[in-house]
């Protein structure tokens, strides 16, 4: 069962994205095909326009997307077509060491997962019968994708699909930063740097593991504004500062944990230059791959201070993925207010450039 579908592609390198009807194939063993309802607009996605993520174009976009199944390949027996599914742009196989010993996040399948499916093929192909590769084994920028197994997870069909796609990425990078890798502990002190769509998540997973003081660190105060919302209790414009590090070690004495949520090497340096002693930074942006961080080696060892990463916030995204809906459902988690504006797949290149302004906390497109 083949499907001609709409997706947002990335033929050129810091080129509009382009939207083009291609063909999604049959899943499959082990794979399924998801109707998508709704993808999230990623500051990853566009990385890999602008080439900060290699992916070799021509590449279909998207790995925040929310659907449901309408067909399974051979030997699915854990999915069944109408189920709600979630898109994980990490390849999870299960029997790898590091999915063996709790950390599925750096699974080694992922690494052969990222622009194709964990086999090394795809199922996507444009209308002249060319292979067109897909973001992270997903590709779910479109109005249907087909995935392994491996990277779906199955959620409550109560939960609304234009909501549940953004704990895909977003969502899970930005509150597993703070629960799961850094693992804030209540009644402490923590600094959010870059408040978009993941720092804002940052904020409030901090706020969900109590933290009794949140400060937020960006250039913009529209977004400053909207950080207090998902639970900052400070916020600073770091380009009204001469010298940020110091205004924010004034305002806390030294933070217990602080979040590099940009994408920079030298934020991911202010960072770490606000802790107080024993104090965690972790570095959530995906920066480019000549990017640096200098810090001062005797801090580390006088001050027991940790400089650390986190991807798709140190996630199990079984566990992680209900369990954050389930937090969504108990009025703990905001997703509804994440959302700055939908568009429909026609819209795809506005999105991008409002993504590229800086003019959305999330953008999310829709197909129905």
């Amino acid at each position: 069962m083949e499907q001609r579908a709409k997706a947002v592609i990335c033929r050129e390198i810091n080129q509009p994205v382009v939207v083009e009807e291609i063909i999604v194939e049959a899943p499959r063993r082990d794979e399924v095909m998801i109707k998508l309802v709704a993808c999230g607009v990623c500051h990853s996605d566009l990385s890999a326009t602008n080439g900060t993520i290699p992916f070799p174009p021509p590449v279909v976009l998207g790995h925040e997307g929310a659907g449901r199944i309408v067909a399974v390949g051979e030997g699915v027996t854990n999915f069944k077509v109408g189920d709600h599914v979630v898109s994980s742009f990490v390849s999870m196989c299960g029997k790898c060491r590091y999915c063996q010993t709790g950390r599925p996040q750096l699974c080694d399948q992922a690494g052969k997962a990222m622009f194709t499916l964990p086999d090394g093929t795809v199922r996507t192909r444009d209308l002249s019968g060319k292979a067109l590769n897909v973001f992270s084994g997903c590709g779910v920028m479109a109005e249907y994708a087909t995935l392994h197994t491996d990277n779906v997870v199955k959620i409550d069909q109560q939960v609304p699909l234009d909501k549940a796609a953004l704990i895909g990425c977003g969502v899970m990078t930005g509150v597993g930063a703070a629960v799961n890798t850094a693992k804030v502990e209540p009644g402490s002190i923590t600094v959010v740097f870059g408040c978009g769509g993941v720092g804002l998540n940052a904020i409030q997973g901090c706020a969900i593991a109590g933290a009794r003081m949140i400060v937020a660190v960006d250039t913009s105060d529209a977004k400053l504004e909207m950080a207090k919302q998902f639970g900052a209790t400070h916020v600073v414009n770091s380009k009204s500062e001469e010298n940020v590090v110091k205004t924010i070690l004034k305002l806390t004495g030294g933070a217990d944990y602080a979040f590099e949520c940009v994408g920079l090497g030298d934020i991911a340096a202010q960072a770490y230059g606000v802790l107080g002693k024993g104090g965690t930074a972790v570095v959530v942006g995906v920066a480019n791959q000549k990017d640096t961080t200098t810090v001062k080696t005797a801090s580390l060892t006088f001050g027991e201070k940790t400089l650390t990463g986190s991807y798709f916030g140190s996630a199990r995204p079984t566990e992680d993925f209900p369990r954050l809906i389930g937090l969504y459902r108990a009025q703990r988690l905001k997703l509804d207010e994440l959302i700055s504006r939908t568009y429909t797949v026609d819209e795809a290149p506005q999105a991008f450039a409002d993504l590229s302004a800086g003019r959305n906390a999330r953008g999310v497109i829709l197909f129905e």
